[in-house]
């Protein structure tokens, strides 16, 4: 045993794609497995996955993973999870079998449910002061409603004791377990719309406003924290399993983003800005949202957060649906071939817009077309509006009083050059793009490990933090000024109510 090597594991399980990577506890990345996860879209505003085959496509990454780990003559030590957060799956506890298709972040369909909830002022003043954040279809609890009402099989398992609602890495615990487990940790619970972040417990007056059931929820434990063993029929052998964190929260400390102030960005399928604020709770003026970033020892540190909801899946219906790439990589040699946007903007609100406008009735606008607009001028306007669509959540954080000095970022898209010095010439921010490419699945790594000791505190894992490559702002301030009306004259044209 004293030869051999020690690795950690994490299942990094998101909107597009599961993957399992294995660390060395340098956190250097040893070995990846990732594969695509299909998403469906029923209706207009609906998005869908099915539960089965996100459970059998990680349960394939991790096993791959587990196999190479052998080959490498290593031994893991733990497995931390992350995933897609507010995504709402409901099983039945005695087969474990979901009864309806998970419901994605993305999905819009309780839109006019949320209205309606919300006209309601004191309502909507309880739901923002207790969960941070603001009466919206894209967190979990209008979901799990929606789910009990409309199939039958919920209600009856319901009656039978029988339901459980889990978010992604519930649901994984819980096939990981054999259902053993029936937990998930204080970030995942932030993003339900049912978790009071000021006392860390479901809140019983929102459960009630939802006509939610209490036992069908999972317990809370901390982000790093011993959450159960895996099944030796699962996973060959068994493994404890000690940190779970929401994506973007891994993110953010994958990023070593542990002072008060420090702020990451993520370029996935959807964008999201962190800023850790630490003890304190700070509830924006500008529809930012106030989250847990991480909770350890029962210490909960906090976030304030702006939400994209299209940034890398805009690439990826660049690819898909308009067939113009065949490949994400091809858009920064395709791109650099024009000296402007000429004029052109693409807004991708294909299901409603987030922070800061929460406007769940805009939907996408090309704007700004000549006779002479082709498919390269697309191409740019989809990657252009990620950066705008960070400029609008930068600028709500200045208002806030909340000015970055340095954005750390990761995420498939900050692999493009021309993107990443484009964000830094928009935002005016200088930006450092992780040395690790993997920074969500390192953040659930390190949770899991500092659980069992193997880093002693959170400061020894801000000093394993290195910069690939720093982008420095460069573009002239009446450019900007002009691409950013552009912008917001194309955004106006997409708030269609």
């Amino acid at each position: 045993m004293k030869n051999k090597k020690k690795f950690i594991v994490s299942i990094d399980q998101g909107t597009t794609s599961s993957r399992a990577v294995l660390f060395n506890l340098q956190g250097k990345s040893l070995f990846k497995s990732q594969i695509e996860i299909k998403q469906y879209f029923p209706k207009n505003g609906w998005v869908e996955q099915n539960p089965n085959e996100i459970w059998n496509k990680t349960k394939k990454v991790l096993l791959q993973v587990i196999k190479k780990s052998k080959k490498l003559n290593g031994e893991i030590l733990t497995i931390g999870i992350t995933n897609q957060r507010e995504t709402t799956i409901l099983w039945d506890k005695k087969t474990g079998r979901s009864i309806y298709n998970a419901i994605v972040w993305q999905d819009r369909r309780t839109a006019d449910f949320c209205k309606k909830y919300s006209l309601n002022k004191i309502r909507e003043k309880i739901i923002r002061k207790k969960t941070g954040l603001i009466i919206d279809p894209y967190f979990s609890a209008t979901k799990i409603k929606w789910i009990i009402k409309n199939i039958k099989r919920a209600k009856i398992l319901l009656k039978q004791n029988r339901l459980l609602f889990g978010t992604i890495d519930t649901f994984l615990l819980w096939k990981l377990s054999k259902g053993k487990i029936h937990a998930t940790d204080s970030t995942n619970a932030s993003r339900t719309m049912l978790y009071n972040i000021n006392k860390n417990k479901w809140d019983t007056e929102i459960l009630n406003s939802f006509h939610i059931p209490p036992n069908i929820l999972p317990i809370i434990k901390n982000s790093s924290d011993y959450y159960g063993l895996s099944s030796k029929s699962i996973t060959k052998k068994v493994y404890p399993i000690t940190g779970v964190v929401g994506d973007q929260q891994a993110a953010a400390i994958g990023q070593a983003c542990f002072k008060n102030g420090s702020v990451k960005s993520t370029y996935g399928t959807g964008a999201f800005v962190l800023m850790n604020t630490g003890d304190k709770k700070i509830y924006s003026k500008n529809k930012l949202l106030t989250t847990v970033c991480y909770r350890i020892n029962n210490k909960s540190t906090f976030a304030l957060e702006g939400s994209i909801f299209v940034a890398g899946s805009g690439v990826q219906w660049l690819r898909d649906k308009m067939k113009l790439i065949k490949s994400a990589a091809e858009t920064e040699k395709i791109i650099k071939l024009l000296k402007s946007n000429r004029g052109v903007y693409l807004v991708p609100a294909f299901v409603g817009l987030g922070a800061p406008h929460w406007n769940s009735d805009a939907r996408g606008v090309l704007s700004g077309l000549t006779r002479d607009t082709g498919p390269k001028e697309i191409i740019r306007a989809i990657i252009e509006s990620t950066a705008y669509q960070s400029y609008d959540l930068f600028r709500a954080m200045e208002e806030d009083g909340l000015k970055p000095k340095v954005i750390k970022v990761d995420g498939g898209m900050v692999k493009n050059n021309w993107f990443t010095q484009f964000l830094s010439n928009v935002v005016n921010i200088k930006i450092y793009r992780a040395k690790v490419e993997d920074t969500t699945a390192l953040g659930a790594a390190y949770m899991a490990g500092l659980y069992i000791g193997v880093y002693k505190s959170l400061n020894q894992i801000y000093n394993k933090w290195k910069a690939d490559r720093k982008f420095i702002p460069r573009m002239k301030k009446d450019l900007r000024s002009k691409l950013l009306k552009g912008w917001d004259s194309a955004v106006r044209r997409t708030l269609i109510k």
